[in-house]
C-alpha cells in the first residue's frame, strides 16, 4: 500500500514514546506534505545531536561537555547528592527550584525480571562517585514502586557502613488529594512518612 521509504519512516518515528501506527503515520504524512523544510530541519539536529551529546561524567546527566552545567556550578551544595532514576525526574527536581545539590542518574531501576541488574543502572558508578566525595547527605528519588523501593533497599544496603545523612523523598498524599480516592499503597506511604506538625 505504501512506498517502502514511507514504510520505514513510520517505522522510525514509532520508536518515541506514547507514539503508536496510526500517530507515526500521522507525522509522517505531514512531514512530507506540509513541512519538508521542518523534516530537514529535524533530521539534522537529531543527527547533530546524537555525535556532541553525551554524559557528563560526574552525575551522567546529559552534557555536550565532560563535566555539565550543573556539576560546574560552583553556587551547588556539594554536600548533597540526589539519586534520581531517569533524566525526566532530574528535569522535575531542578524546574521545582527547591534543590540547589548535585545529582547522580541512575539508567531506570532494578528489576530482575527483565535482566535489569544493579551494574545495568550503575550502581557501580555511584559507589565510585562517592569516593572521596564531600557528600554528607545522600537523598534517594526513586519511583514509589516495587522496582523503586527495590531499588532504594539495594542502595541502602550498599550504604549501610558509610558515614552519610540517607534521606527519601516524601511520598503519599498530593496536594488537593481526598482520602477516598486513594489507593491503599499510597495512604500507607503517607501514614509512613508523616511529620509533626510546626507551630
Amino acid at each position: 500500500m505504501f512506498s517502502p521509504k514511507f514504510t520505514e519512516l513510520v517505522h522510525a518515528l514509532r520508536c518515541l514514546p506514547s507514539v503508536g501506527q496510526k500517530s507515526a503515520q500521522r507525522m509522517a504524512l505531514h512531514l512530507l506534505e506540509r513541512d519538508r523544510l521542518g523534516a530537514e530541519i529535524l533530521a539534522r539536529v537529531i543527527s547533530q545531536s546524537l555525535q556532541v551529546i553525551g554524559r557528563c561524567e560526574q552525575c551522567r546527566i546529559f552534557s555536550e561537555t565532560k563535566k555539565c552545567s550543573v556539576c560546574m556550578d560552583s553556587t551547588r551544595n556539594v554536600t548533597q547528592l540526589c539519586i534520581v532514576e531517569s533524566p525526566t525526574d532530574w528535569i522535575a527536581i531542578e524546574q521545582s527550584g527547591a534543590y540547589q545539590g548535585l545529582y547522580f542518574l541512575l539508567s531506570g531501576r532494578l528489576s530482575p525480571l527483565d535482566g535489569v541488574g544493579p551494574h545495568e543502572i550503575g550502581i557501580d558508578q555511584l559507589m565510585a562517585r562517592l569516593e572521596d566525595s564531600p557528600v554528607e547527605e545522600i537523598i534517594i528519588a526513586t519511583s514509589a514502586t516495587l522496582e523503586g523501593e527495590a531499588t532504594t533497599a539495594y542502595i541502602m544496603e550498599m550504604l549501610k557502613n558509610k558515614h552519610y545523612h540517607i534521606t527519601r523523598l516524601a511520598q503519599g498524599i498530593p496536594m488537593g488529594g481526598e482520602l477516598e480516592y486513594l489507593d491503599a499503597h499510597t495512604l500507607s506511604l503517607a501514614l509512613k512518612s508523616r511529620r509533626t506538625i510546626e507551630d
